[in-house]
């Protein structure tokens, strides 16, 4: 963590293109209005402070650095960077993507590795050795660790700061701290012994343990398997046949609106949904003409404001609370049957019944307005190196029109993004994009 944002990360920032004169302070100041545009979600952890202040970038955290890096860095420095820096930054943006993320492929690994090693190079040969530090060659043995201990967010010091602000924060004299806290510990212990024990104790009832709840609930009804299965529907949607009724590791939470009654439009686009889930179905709404075997639409439907996925919280426009974890991003499969990612909007979250021939089926659905993507493949990749990586894509900031895909189950929600608007040139009628920057996922296996 340290080695990674407060070595590397500061040193890239605050000693070769601030102190090399490559980033000035009319660009800091640039940079800081325009970091006031993103929407971040509450839950993403400490957002940078200012940034034009002092030295520039001044007393930032290591989970600031990580934040700044993963979901600013791209669209704030790009403009004010060399075709060397821009790959500098891409090079580094993807290798802390990949290495903080809490589900890592060994492959993935293996990249960040030879990014690493190309991050290294690229340093050396155009801003000298002398900028060359441990830390560099310290990020270099990150590949050797992940290998024998898994992802480094099972071991990095995030969670062990956090456990010592708790601890900081439990009631003591500010004497004899150590003993307190101790003693505090054994007495819990003890009190949860007897609880354990069977033994019927009058009061106990009030000591008992509360279910867990939020995100730790998912992990009381479903086992490591079914978790991954759940995680790999929304990385291989060719593969997976999915209805919507499956069981998921979550649930729909408030605000909540039931009984909704389904308007004609949105009938129509549910009928049109289900035909193609259910090949063998054949439903008709209410009052239209009727064919043999027929079936009649159920008319109403749950309306949800957000959906809870593992510890992941998704927010809904209809939610305005929780608007700015709306954005998702959802594999599709193109009519030449290539797969593409998809940034949309949440609209909002619904249940819906159909009766099967076997069952009554519920539904757990998001219906989504989805972004079109950029004229062309220049514009959308904008952001990209000369090797082709792209860390944040431009999309037009426009939404295409109602049809079917804007029903999705909730098990093909690939993860959530941040949006800002970009204009790739300084002319007043330069068209206003919209910048996706992908959000790791916080999902636990």
């Amino acid at each position: 963590m340290h080695c990674l944002f407060l070595g590397i990360a500061k040193w890239i920032v605050k000693r070769i293109w601030i102190d090399g004169g490559i980033l000035t302070p009319s660009h800091l100041n640039k940079i800081q209005k325009k970091m006031y545009e993103f929407q971040i979600p509450s839950d993403l952890g400490r957002i940078p402070g200012k940034i034009h202040g002092g030295e520039g970038f001044s007393n930032f955290t290591a989970d600031q650095w990580r934040t700044f890096f993963t979901i600013y860095a791209t669209v704030l420095l790009w403009e004010h960077l060399s075709a060397v820096d821009r790959k500098i930054l891409t090079q580094f943006v993807r290798i802390c993507l990949i290495l903080v993320n809490r589900i890592v492929k060994t492959e993935l690994v293996r990249e960040a590795h030879l990014r690493l090693i190309e991050l290294v190079k690229l340093i050396e040969n155009n801003h000298g050795r002398s900028h060359i530090t441990p830390n560099l060659h310290l990020s270099l043995h990150l590949y050797e660790c992940s290998s024998d201990y898994g992802p480094l967010y099972a071991f990095w010091c995030f969670s062990f700061e956090r456990m010592n602000g708790i601890l900081g924060n439990l009631p003591n004299s500010n004497r004899q701290i150590e003993p307190e806290l101790m003693r505090r510990l054994m007495f819990d212990k003890q009190i949860d012994s007897i609880i354990c024990s069977g033994i019927e104790t009058k009061g106990l009832d009030l000591l008992e343990r509360q279910p867990s709840a939020g995100s730790l609930s998912a992990t009381d009804q479903f086992e490591a398997d079914e978790l991954h299965r759940f995680f790999m529907i929304s990385q291989n949607i060719q593969e997976s046949h999915i209805s919507g009724s499956e069981r998921f590791p979550g649930e729909f939470l408030k605000p909540t609106t039931d009984n909704v009654i389904l308007s004609d439009e949105m009938a129509y686009l549910m009928i049109e949904y289900y035909r193609l889930i259910y090949v063998n179905l054949k439903l008709r709404k209410p009052f239209s003409e009727s064919t043999e075997n027929d079936t009649i639409i159920r008319i109403k439907m749950n309306k949800f404001g957000r959906c809870r996925i593992g510890s992941e919280v998704f927010g809904s426009s209809m939610s305005l609370r929780h608007v700015k974890s709306s954005y998702i991003l959802s594999k599709f499969i193109n009519k030449d049957g290539t797969v593409d990612c998809y940034p949309g909007q949440v609209q909002y979250y619904f249940t819906h019944k159909v009766d099967l021939s076997d069952r009554l089926a519920e539904h757990f659905l998001a219906y989504v307005h989805w972004y079109k993507p950029a004229s062309s493949s220049n514009t959308r990749y904008y952001f990209s190196d000369d090797e082709g990586t792209c860390n944040v894509e431009l999309w037009e900031n426009e939404f295409y029109s109602e049809s079917r895909d804007c029903i999705i189950p909730v098990h093909h929600i690939l993860g959530r993004f941040v949006p800002v608007t970009y204009r790739t040139s300084n002319r007043r009628n330069a068209i206003e994009y919209l910048a996706v920057n992908p959000i790791n996922r916080k999902f636990h296996l």
